[in-house]
């Protein structure tokens, strides 16, 4: 995945294309509809209701500040399943529950793009089509290619063979929603070289005082992915190393003299509807929810499924029909 490489008409304009390059994400506001973004609230709020605790290991999602990352069976095998993962501050000292259960999820996983209809229709081009492309005479569907609206963003990056390898509710919960420190999406979803890149839905308005996202801007091309999060040996999961590749192909990546990890985060403010494209190298983070308004975004994840490897020791592994394809044709 590399600026080099040539974007087909249709899924990005040619000013967040650029946008994307120079600072590792881009927010395009509207890019879904108000209904889309209903129902996929009303999904989610369905999801939150109907599931059951009597049976549910009570698990715990951790973003590592306070307590080791999250990798019990039921975590290791949400790959192709819709489960349901708990906030660390929902609790009290005795374990017990100091929330309704659908104000202490902390995120939904990692399933959504295959099992839930409203949620895998933002795969599909019938229901999320690529209307840049098919208002232009040289795009998608002109030429041939019905393509959902995320193909064709996959098309203008430049991907060959993008496969959606998870996806989450986050729920960002009332005055408990967990902050998530600085990190690159790639060290979870490591490919070599790496290509992962998030695609991140505002169901409701993500704001200063509700958690939203913030971005070191341009650190994608220089950061590198310098540890993998993966399935220990002994069970449970863990950080190591970055044996492999640690930048996408391409130039302009590379560690470079006089650039910090602790730069100067940019804010990224954003209505319900909006998409925000997230380079797998760029540096990005999220505040704790501290106030009395929830923020449900939704988001997945895509890399490239040609010329790179995807191996064992990823905490993510494969179903039996391999991870979903973006494109149909």
């Amino acid at each position: 995945m590399s600026s080099e490489t040539t974007a087909s008409t249709g899924g990005l304009t040619s000013e967040q294309l650029a946008a994307f390059w120079r600072d590792g994400y881009v927010i395009i506001p509207n890019a879904i509809p108000p209904t889309t973004v209903q129902s996929l609230l009303d999904e989610t709020h369905s999801l939150l209701e109907h599931f059951s605790i009597s049976d549910h290991p009570m698990t715990r999602f951790s973003t590592g500040e306070k307590s080791a990352h999250v990798g019990d069976d039921y975590f290791l095998n949400s790959g192709d399943k819709v489960r349901f993962f708990f906030e660390e501050d929902a609790f009290d000292a005795n374990g017990q529950l100091t929330k309704p259960k659908e104000r202490a999820i902390n995120k939904i996983g990692h399933g959504l793009h295959a099992r839930s209809p409203p949620f895998a229709a933002l795969l599909d081009p019938a229901f999320n089509p690529d209307l840049l492309g098919a208002g232009s005479s040289s795009g998608s569907v002109a030429a041939g290619r019905k393509e959902s609206h995320p193909a064709a963003v996959a098309r203008a990056l430049g991907f060959k063979d993008p496969r959606c390898l998870q996806s989450m509710v986050i729920c960002k919960q009332p005055e408990i929603g967990g902050a998530v420190p600085p990190h690159q999406d790639s060290t979870f979803l490591y490919t070599e070289p790496p290509s992962a890149v998030g695609f991140w839905y505002a169901l409701e308005d993500a704001t200063a005082e509700n958690g939203c996202l913030s971005f070191l801007p341009g650190s994608h091309r220089w950061a590198p992915v310098r540890q993998r999060f993966v399935r220990a040996k002994e069970g449970g999961t863990t950080f190591i190393e970055n044996e492999g590749l640690k930048f996408p192909a391409g130039e302009e990546y590379g560690e470079r003299e006089g650039q910090s990890e602790d730069g100067e985060y940019k804010m990224g403010e954003v209505k319900a509807g909006s998409l925000v494209l997230i380079h797998g190298n760029l540096l990005h983070k999220s505040e704790k929810n501290l106030s009395q308004k929830g923020r449900i975004i939704y988001t997945f994840h895509v890399i490239e499924g040609e010329g790179t490897k995807y191996d064992e020791r990823n905490w993510l592994q494969p179903p039996p029909e391999g991870f979903t394809r973006l494109y149909r044709d």
